[in-house]
């Protein structure tokens, strides 16, 4: 399935892998939804897009957490376009704190944005989507696969995601819906800025080192790459696919490289 001509809804479109994924879609020919809460930056973004790509592009503002928010998102998308194609879940924050040390309101927060948002979104695409036997993409992560250190609310929340789009996978196996999991490894994007600490406030500044991970960019093209080949699940990055591989055979030992890596970020919460 090519994009050309579809209409794509993406959650979390005003940066990292979302602004991204907004470009790569509306290069190959896509009319594109950008749904976040930063509307103004969604407005700017959509007539970049329109210009340069000379495609249709619709700002909705949309917190995923709101479930009559994503309803509009979708009833506007169908009234601007008439269908859905293609729904990329996208929308997510993370958190960097021991969970000995954290609120539990904060790994609340992680679920409800991460999980329950793509939940939101589905629930009301899926009919749409279902007519014209489209795709539902969840952007999870490689914490789906291994939970990590001081992430326990982002790694759970990602478990779950890939757990429930497992479940809807076979669910519309006689449908035509295509149902991607796509779990890129550490992409440089501003997501570890506006982590979550124990407080539930952002950290500010990341603690790994930016410069050596794949670009938002990269990522973004074998997301789309991968919805139009029509792929059941999408690994990135030489660490993530050892790791997701290493988690099915040698877990134990998994689980003392993964302290170890994480011993080396900047103010370390491991020693």
């Amino acid at each position: 399935m090519k994009l050309n001509d579809k209409v794509v809804i993406i959650t979390g479109a005003s940066s990292g892998i979302g602004k991204s994924l907004a470009y790569e879609c509306a290069k190959r020919g896509a009319n594109v939804v950008l749904a976040a809460r930063q509307f103004v930056t969604l407005c700017q973004l959509t007539e970049k897009l329109q210009q340069e790509y000379k495609i249709k592009a619709l700002a909705i503002q949309c917190d995923v957490t709101n479930e009559e928010d994503c309803k509009q998102l979708v009833k506007q998308t169908l009234t601007t376009f008439g269908k859905v194609d293609v729904l990329i879940n996208n929308a997510g924050i993370t958190m960097r704190a021991l969970f000995q040390d954290t609120k539990v309101d904060v790994l609340k927060q992680v679920m409800d944005v991460n999980f329950w948002g793509m939940v939101n979104c589905i629930k009301y695409a899926l009919p749409e989507i279902i007519k014209t036997k489209g795709s539902i993409v969840g952007v999870s992560s490689i914490a789906g696969y291994k939970g990590l250190p001081g992430r326990s609310g982002y790694s759970a929340s990602k478990f779950a995601m890939n757990g429930f789009l497992d479940s809807l996978r076979i669910e519309n196996l006689k449908t035509g819906v295509h149902v991607l999991t796509a779990c890129p490894g550490f992409t440089a994007s501003n997501i570890r800025n506006s982590a979550l600490n124990k407080d539930g406030k952002q950290q500010g500044e990341s603690t790994l080192e930016e410069q050596k991970m794949m670009s938002s960019d990269e990522v973004a093209k074998h997301i789309a790459d991968a919805v139009e080949n029509r792929s059941r699940a999408l690994t990135l990055t030489g660490q993530g696919k050892l790791t997701v591989a290493l988690s099915k055979f040698v877990p134990a030992f998994l689980d003392k490289m993964v302290y170890k890596h994480f011993t080396k970020e900047r103010d370390p919460l491991l020693h």
